[in-house]
């Protein structure tokens, strides 16, 4: 317990690394990448397999959040172009009364 502290308050203290440019892109994280993410495994590291069972949890929740992100998109745009048609034919009926 105390070799965790230890190591957790030095990690504090220290200054973060860049992350690697290889895993670090433009735009939003997708769930392959976090599913195909590899971490390194060290002497007392930690247990692969739970690392993998974790990844693939949020990988799952990210996909199912960014379908919801999709089909809210997808009706925001439906709205808009209603509203258009909307507002164009009541800027008609106005226009020649």
């Amino acid at each position: 317990m105390r070799n965790l502290l230890r190591r957790l308050t030095r990690r504090h203290h220290a200054p973060q690394p860049p992350a690697p440019t290889n895993t670090m892109s433009a735009g939003p994280l997708r769930p392959w990448q976090v599913r195909d993410r590899c971490f390194n495994v060290r002497r007392h590291g930690l247990d692969p397999v739970e690392i993998r069972d974790f990844l693939h949890r949020v990988a799952d929740e990210l996909t199912v959040a960014q379908t919801a992100l999709v089909a809210v998109q997808e009706e925001n745009v439906r709205i808009k172009n209603a509203l258009r048609a909307w507002q164009s034919a009541q800027s008609a009926n106005r226009h020649y009364r």
